[in-house]
């Protein structure tokens, strides 16, 4: 085998011997939201985010640090952070005293209860944000020409790993080693030790303290080597020229020698080293170790030093004559040996572990053990992986798939977690190695193995976790007719047309107007169907819902730019099926407008007929901080009216309910859940999800559900929904696994209680050119069957529906399908417009008519339909309530589903109307938004019974 290795100059000569402790010993880190009444006043764009788990050894920030006993202040910190030659992302104080800088979360750094974050700020890790997003990390090159990786190995600068060090040419100093067999006990260790950037290449990794990056040469035309250079380096070759004896007395209570030990019989016997030191001596390893709460030290190669809390790999004791090197830093001091160890304890006995082997049994859900995976080299097996280099066990490893609906998951290189399908293993894998591939224990578990250096401990899920079903009715796509501009707001109006409004001023089409009717009675005739309408300002960007007034005008609000971003629209539906009408959206930004400017906004009809706005453009009242603390990755924010009336808020990938009259928090919802490696993904403009609730049913005692699916990891899109009852008690969220990735998702509620999902991408954000992939299938859920049982895979389409496209439910039960405006190369500017079929119209049966005899309805009323039935009787027969919606940007602002209590006599059915302003606007107009506004340049429709 010829290898050859590079690590980094000078690793070990520059570290203090003190380091930090490997053990399970787990510490809190606090990311704390800014208070309302104190806290620091930070710089620029830095904010206070949520709460960690960290350890001593492994710090979660491992960027640059410091100390300041008398004088530390966030703000010194963010500062510090802020200057290094490589500005870091995130700032951390801890104890008071403490600051440490961070490009990412490592370590296994994870998010803990907001009940562990609960000290005051002195006692506590606060970490803060920068908002700029963290570099790309560093990578360990899988290959290079016929070399290929061989991961991390241990090293030694007085014993090294391999014999031969040629020098390097260039201007950057570096270590270079080559050999053709390894020495002194050399090992694969953890990949993340190797965790130092090349000092040429800051984008690779090149080794690390004590460790090597190995790479083995494939090829066939090797030279004829050298002759063994002498026996692999300084230290690890033999015993002292006089005699050495392990320390017995003299030292600091309650340490005492235990024995010398075996290192390497099976494995590693004590993982954590300091830097070596050529005046090591037995105090000062001791001291070492004893300072960072370790309870057991060991010397070896007359200038290592381990520390640990216990000995792993099943270590056994050795002759004490075998204990025979002269410590560095004084030579009648036993300091171990060539692959042995002279052990000191605190506790009075030292705990040996015993040889990890697989866990195969006590594992969580219905996970199975399988046994030990090739990796296919530089490809993995796996899409989806996890580094948590000091807590990685297969219980933890498990359940985070599982989470997440992955059923296959595997371990490697001890502390990687990776999460895939079982076809993973088919479609990539090489298949199974010898069970003795995988040898290296877990991280975060030593008598347990997780994986190997290209290997995987493989575990299946016994079953699915999310099941999609695949019905023989799947409804189908069907082109309508051709568009006249690519429209950004799709709005079905009282009239049954639908109205578009595009970009003004910034289209593609010189000669927009901005606003269009179609007349879905006139489809086969595109003259007739487009009726041209006329907006004044730029409604790029924009919001629009239903308003419940007389004239069920539709409103539209916020813009591209200036005074666009103040723009109130409003239009009044009239005309009928076949018949045009005359009204056109009404506007007059200097009489009525928006208070501050606003794009990418989302808008709420409240219980009590009020409208609220919220989204980018100011903070106007104070419950926006948290607004301003997530932009601007919060726009187009989730609202929803609740059985309470209070308002749930969504955004970026956190969520919160607001008091209905002061607009303050009434309680924050824990964070959504992103992806299975990241919880910083968001569901909200630019990462856009879509959100709907679920359907309520009388006597309306059950905590809504919303439902929020898709969304992307800043890039890499999501392919899970999750749901919550933001009022039931101890909310929490449940996760969804979809068929595949999707962001810039479009939702539409049907009369049946289910949902339509379509449209979007499975790669990117949403943005002009940021998606690509788009994702052709769409998707049925059906809140009434089991969890993880919801989803369909309904038909797919040929037209690409990404950035700027909508779905919409016509009355009579089709939805429709339009836009998509991506200026992605390869995928055009979308103008045909769609409708999809969904399985209710495809399975054979008429439809039933009804009518409503009576308009203006009250809470609590009843009222009379007669129905029509072409299929079963009103013993089967359901009744549904759905708002009048308008859906941009994955967003159907206004979307409720209602299943009202009825009782029939014959055709002749009541209808119970759902109990008051909280589930449902029926009846009247108490905001009088029909007098508003009153200039003489807008039409009012009044107030008062239709």
């Amino acid at each position: 085998m010829s290898i050859l290795v590079h690590s980094l100059w000078a690793l070990s000569a520059s570290l203090p011997l003190l380091h930090a402790k490997h053990a399970p010993l787990e510490y809190r880190i606090n990311i704390v939201h800014p208070r309302q009444s104190s806290g620091p006043t930070l710089p620029g764009n830095w904010t206070a985010e949520g709460c960690y788990t960290d350890n001593t050894a492994s710090r979660t920030l491992t960027g640059p640090s410091y100390t300041d006993t008398t004088n530390m202040t966030v703000e010194s910190c963010i500062s510090f952070c802020s200057d290094q030659s490589t500005s870091y992302v995130y700032a951390g104080v801890e104890y008071s005293q403490e600051c440490y800088c961070g490009n990412a979360f490592s370590n296994g750094g994870t998010q803990a209860l907001a009940t562990d974050c609960d000290m005051p700020c002195s006692d506590r890790l606060s970490v803060y944000w920068s908002g700029v997003q963290p570099p790309v990390p560093p990578i360990t090159v899988p290959s290079v020409g016929l070399w290929d990786s061989l991961g991390c190995y241990n090293d030694s600068v007085n014993a090294r790993a391999l014999a031969i060090s040629p020098s390097v040419d260039g201007d950057v100093d570096v270590e270079s080693f080559c050999g053709l067999e390894f020495y002194n006990g050399a090992t694969s260790i953890s990949l993340g030790t190797c965790d130092m950037v090349c000092a040429g290449n800051s984008s690779e990794y090149c080794g690390g303290s004590n460790a090597l990056n190995v790479y083995n040469y494939t090829g066939t035309d090797l030279p004829t080597p050298p002759s063994n250079p002498g026996g692999g380096g300084g230290g690890g070759g033999g015993g002292s020229s006089s005699p050495v004896y392990p320390v017995t007395s003299g030292l600091p209570s309650p340490w005492e020698y235990a024995a010398c030990y075996v290192d390497n019989a099976y494995g590693r016997a004590i993982s954590t080293e300091l830097p070596d030191n050529s005046n090591v001596t037995v105090e000062l390893c001791i001291a070492s170790c004893s300072e960072q709460n370790f309870t057991v030290a060991a010397l070896e190669y007359s200038v290592q030093c381990f520390c640990g809390d216990n000995l792993d790999n099943g270590a056994v004791t050795a002759d004490e004559s075998d204990c025979d090197m002269g410590c560095g830093g004084n030579s009648t001091e036993a300091c171990g040996g060539p692959n042995r160890l002279s052990v000191y304890t605190s506790t009075g006995n030292v705990t040996v572990y015993p040889v990890p082997v697989p866990q195969n049994s006590s594992l969580p859900g219905q996970w199975q053990y399988q046994g030990c995976l090739k990796e296919p080299g530089a490809n993995r097996t796996f899409p989806y992986q996890n580094i948590w280099t000091y807590n990685n066990t297969v219980e933890a490893c498990l359940n985070q798939c599982a989470m997440f609906g992955y059923p296959a998951a595997g371990m490697e290189y001890g502390d990687e977690c990776w999460c895939g399908d079982v076809s993973d293993v088919a479609e990539y894998s090489d298949g199974f190695a010898n069970a003795s591939d995988c040898s290296i224990p877990c991280s975060g578990d030593p008598i347990h193995l997780c994986g190997g250096p290209e290997r995987l401990q493989l575990y299946y899920w016994n079953g699915g976790i999310d099941v999609w079903n695949t019905p023989d009715n799947i409804g189908y796509y069907e082109f309508l007719i051709g568009g006249v501009v690519v429209p950004l707001v799709a709005t079905v109006g009282i009239n049954g047309k639908v109205s578009f409004v595009e970009k003004y001023g910034t289209s593609e089409f010189d000669n927009s107007t901005g606003a269009y009717e179609l007349d879905l009675s006139l489809v086969d005739n595109f003259e007739l169907a487009w009726r041209t309408m006329h907006v004044k300002t730029d409604v790029f960007c924009s919001g629009s819902l239903i308003l419940p007034d007389r004239a069920a005008r539709q409103l539209n609000v916020g813009g591209w730019s200036l005074e666009s971003t103040y723009g109130i629209r409003l239009y009044a539906p009239d005309g009928s099926a076949g018949v045009n009408g005359t009204n056109d959206w009404e506007e007059n930004y200097q009489e009525v407008a928006l208070q501050r400017g606003r794009w990418y906004p989302s808008a709420l009809v409240m219980s009590n007929g009020s409208v609220l706005v919220v989204g980018a453009g100011g903070p106007t009242y104070k419950f926006l901080d948290y607004l301003n603390r997530t932009d601007p990755n919060n726009l187009y924010p989730f609202l929803h009216m609740l059985p309470s009336g209070r308002v749930f808020i969504g955004y970026y990938n956190e969520a919160r309910i607001l008091d209905p009259i002061t607009l303050d928090t009434y309680q924050v919802l824990p964070n959504m859940p992103g992806s299975v490696t990241s919880f910083l993904a968001g569901r909200t403009y630019p990462m856009e999800a879509t959100a709907v609730l679920f359907p309520q049913y009388p006597p309306y005692t059950d905590p809504v559900t919303v439902l929020i699916c898709g969304g992307s990891n800043f890039g890499i899109a999501l392919d899970n929904c999750v749901s919550i009852q933001p009022e039931a008690e101890n909310p929490e969220w449940t996760i969804e696994r979809m068929p595949s990735k999707r962001v810039m998702t479009c939702i539409a509620p049907l009369p049946d209680g289910t949902f339509l999902i379509a449209n979007g991408a499975q790669a990117g954000v949403a943005g002009f050119g940021l998606g690509s992939d788009p994702n052709f299938q769409a998707l049925l859920y059906d809140p009434s069957q089991p969890v993880h049982q919801r989803i369909s895979v309904l038909n797919t389409t040929i037209v690409a529906r990404m950035y700027h496209s909508e779905l919409t439910l016509l009355p009579d039960g089709r939805v429709l399908v339009s836009g998509s405006d991506p200026q992605t190369p390869g995928y055009p500017e979308e103008m045909r417009i769609e409708v999809y079929y969904p399985p209710y119209l495809t399975d054979g049966r008429t439809q039933p008519n009804f009518t409503v005899e009576e308009n203006d309805w009250d809470y609590g009323g009843t009222y009379t339909i007669t129905v029509e039935l072409y299929e079963g009787t009103t013993d089967t027969m359901r009744v549904s309530m759905l708002a009048a919606t308008s859906s941009t940007h994955g967003n159907n602002m206004g979307s409720r589903t209602i299943f009202p209590e009825f009782s029939c006599n014959g055709s002749t059915c009541t209808v119970t109307a759902p109990p008051n302003t909280y589930w449902i606007r029926l009846g009247g107009d108490p905001g009088e938004l029909g007098n508003w506004p009153n200039f003489p340049d807008f039409t009012l429709p009044g107030v008062g019974p239709l």
